[in-house]
């Protein structure tokens, strides 16, 4: 695990020149700074929120410095609202370079304690999970597609996404809150494979508690004199996640657990102890249905080179082998049902 100082998270600054950025939940904290950073190299910026207010008045600085941004009103749970987001992006400037899905809540409701309405269970409010979990789903399945639209070789292209320590730890009483970032690491995981392919990048940012408006009073109280992550360190790990020209870094987890730098997990590093067996144990499991998958796709290219003929004659060949060494006891059993 390798650690990259203040002074390096900008290095590859260079490349997100002209790029288009789409970054929700950048009103205000770590969304905003990401998008002030990445517009101070040159990037086009289209900033989704739901505090449109807020949102305008980044736009508004971003302009002021002579960039370039837009911003719309998004709900991020809301599928249609994030469509018109990235629509929004193309219209404006033709391409989708770069996505950050930053909007998150922290935990909303109590989940330990059931409520009742006329003496039955009231359904809990599951606001958390669906910002935190459905709302960066929709951002990512619709990143798939826009990230690709116009796409040439060596394009920088990057999708990354917003964890946390709940990420790796269970806060107790934060329950959806762990719950939804603990899900965040696992859809990374599971795109990178098939976005390194595309050659999309792909990351998860895990900070430590940061002094923003997602922590709430009581839990920065009980943090007093404890180190918060500062938010411009939480901005330039997502710059650098989204920039680093080194391919082996793609798939990553980069963490801030205080005051401290920032640290690149790599993918190898998921697997150790407990994640080591079951890694092993899901390789032997592929391995075997790599093999049947080889011989389905054998079968289904001989049938496409040669035709139905081919196999029909094999077929009927194979049958005659079987009755020709089964001879004997066909004709024995043809004998015994004549007398009978």
């Amino acid at each position: 695990m390798s650690h990259i100082p203040d002074e390096k998270l900008f290095t590859f600054s260079n490349r997100v020149k002209g790029k288009v950025v789409i970054i929700t939940g950048a009103a205000n904290g770590i969304g905003k700074e990401t998008a002030l950073r990445f517009a101070s190299y040159g990037a086009k910026i289209v900033i989704g929120d739901l505090d449109i207010a807020g949102a305008n008045k980044v736009v508004e600085e971003i302009e002021r410095t002579g960039g370039s941004a837009v911003a719309l009103k998004c709900n991020v749970t809301d599928f249609d609202q994030q469509v018109e987001m990235f629509e929004l992006a193309m219209k404006k400037y033709g391409s989708v370079d770069i996505v950050v899905p930053n909007a998150g809540v922290s935990e909303v409701g109590v989940f330990q304690k059931l409520q009742f309405k006329n003496g039955r269970p009231v359904k809990p409010n599951m606001l958390t999970v669906e910002v935190n979990l459905f709302g960066p789903l929709y951002t990512a399945h619709l990143a798939l597609h826009y990230l690709q639209i116009n796409k040439k070789e060596g394009d920088l292209k990057s999708l990354i996404f917003i964890g946390s320590m709940a990420s790796w730890a269970g806060i107790p009483g934060g329950e959806m809150y762990s719950g939804s970032k603990h899900a965040i690491l696992g859809v990374m995981r599971a795109l990178h494979p098939i976005m390194e392919l595309k050659g999309i990048r792909v990351g998860t940012i895990h900070p430590f508690f940061a002094d923003t408006a997602i922590v709430p009073t009581p839990v920065k109280l009980l943090l007093a004199g404890i180190p918060l992550t500062p938010v411009s360190r939480v901005a330039g790990a997502i710059f650098y996640a989204a920039t680093d020209v080194d391919e082996d870094s793609n798939g990553s987890a980069w963490l801030l657990l205080d005051d401290g730098p920032v640290f690149q997990v790599p993918k190898e590093q998921f697997k150790e102890g407990v994640y080591k067996m079951i890694d092993e144990r899901a390789n032997k499991g592929r391995a075997a249905l790599k093999g049947a998958q080889a011989w389905i796709r054998f079968f289904r290219d001989i049938w496409r080179i040669t035709g139905k003929t081919v196999i029909t004659t094999s077929i009927a060949a194979g049958l005659a082998k079987v009755v020709y060494d089964n001879r004997a006891t066909i004709e024995h059993a043809l004998r015994t049902a004549i007398a009978n």
